[in-house]
């Protein structure tokens, strides 16, 4: 069935241009196991994909529409040949879902986000979401709804983690899109996320750590540094153990962030700076490495930071097979430098400055189980409870 545009539009430029042919024609191509193939091209009642053939100007197209209702595929042409015959008037229509990812993320670069997080949101709207739309026939962002978020999440092969992490990549796409005025409301912010279940926080015990550390001095001494991978894998070990910092912030440890013995690790809100004094054992096994390079401690300046990131988490995980580690991670050293300081009385709050926690009930969640005042409390409310059984016992 063609649908022809109006070449009889006051907009329609004269001249060259009004000889080109702008009609499009939309017909099922049938399956080989359709019962209706006899019917023809034009047949509507089945649920074969919907095909277009004809000429955008002097372009012959002939592609899928990816489209197997009819109404949506008529509209669809009509927007194929209205951005045809008028590409300036583009932008003052509805935004196509391509235009809206490319603006989203050119926000986001101009927003200096992580390199990561940037990969993340990448791969999830400009591949998966584009394929998804594709798939579904959807061409603008105004023709998501609450369902077809939902349908969209289906699609996802993610642990329950990773799949709330990419609902929440969607949800502030449509929340851009909706700031922009594209749509009126936000269609995945209906959807509820995956239920995820918060992994019990695994310190590691004394005799762990003491097998880690000896497992240090077997670690291979092949390679660019030769003895000296020992002393640097023993350094950063004792350096995330006893300051809580992460992976990726201890392997780009600048030299000029330890001053007279204590670490600067951040600056509070309030522009307070927040130093962790360290213990002699750190700073000697820091000072043991010698100068790989001027400014850093365990990275070498060469290279991306990625690729060293990389490199230390195959060690790691490396040195704790050596050390017969079951379930071993380096995030259980920053685990550990946590609960030490919780089972010694140290208040939580003060805790949660020194992770760098922008919100203590983020290490309520993780930590609170540790909390010696807490621990402490709880006993002396069961040792009421006897006490008061007692009474009614012998009464």
């Amino acid at each position: 069935m063609p649908v022809y545009c109006f070449l009889n539009h006051p907009k329609v430029p004269s001249g060259p241009t009004q000889k080109a042919v702008y009609m499009l024609t939309i017909f099922r191509r049938h399956s080989r196991k359709c019962p209706h193939r006899s019917k023809g091209r034009d047949w509507r009642k089945c649920n074969c994909p919907i095909n277009i053939e004809g000429y955008l100007g002097e372009k012959y197209v002939r592609d899928s529409l990816g489209i197997r209702s009819w109404d949506a595929a008529q509209a669809r042409v009509r927007d194929l040949e209205a951005q045809s015959l008028f590409p300036e008037e583009v932008t003052d229509g509805p935004v196509t879902i391509e235009h809206g990812v490319d603006q989203f993320l050119k926000d986001a670069k101009a927003r200096h986000i992580a390199d990561s997080t940037y990969t993340k949101l990448r791969y999830t709207l400009q591949i998966q979401l584009k394929e998804f739309a594709k798939s579904k026939g959807l061409l603008h962002v105004r023709e998501f709804d609450v369902n077809s978020i939902r349908e969209f999440r289906a699609t996802w092969k993610d642990a329950p983690i990773s799949a709330l992490k990419r609902l929440e990549r969607v949800r502030s796409f449509f929340r851009f899109c909706q700031a922009s005025g594209w749509i009126q409301t936000n269609p995945a912010a209906a959807v509820k996320p995956p239920k995820v279940t918060t992994p019990p926080t695994l310190p590691f015990d004394q005799e762990e750590f003491e097998q880690i550390l000896k497992g240090c001095d077997k670690f291979s001494a092949n390679g660019r540094y030769k003895d000296k991978n020992r002393i640097r894998i023993k350094a950063l070990v004792l350096l995330m153990r006893h300051s809580g910092l992460r992976i990726g912030d201890a392997v780009l440890l600048k030299r000029e962030r330890i001053i007279n013995g204590s670490l600067f690790l951040h600056t509070q809100k309030t522009g307070t700076p927040v130093h962790l004094p360290l213990p002699p054992v750190v700073l000697s096994a820091l000072k043991e490495i010698g100068q790989i390079h001027p400014e850093y401690f365990f990275w070498s300046g060469t290279g991306k930071t990625k690729s060293a990131l990389s490199v230390w988490d195959r060690t790691l995980r490396r040195l704790f097979e050596i050390a017969e580690i079951k379930k071993g991670h380096s995030h259980r050293f920053r685990d550990t430098f946590a609960v030490s300081l919780l089972e010694n009385g140290v208040p939580i709050e003060d805790v949660s400055i020194l992770l760098g926690h922008q919100d203590v009930r983020i290490t309520q969640k993780h930590y609170a189980p540790w909390v010696r005042s807490r621990q402490l409390r709880l006993e002396e409310h069961v040792r009421a409870a006897w006490k008061t059984a007692r009474v009614r016992s012998t009464a």
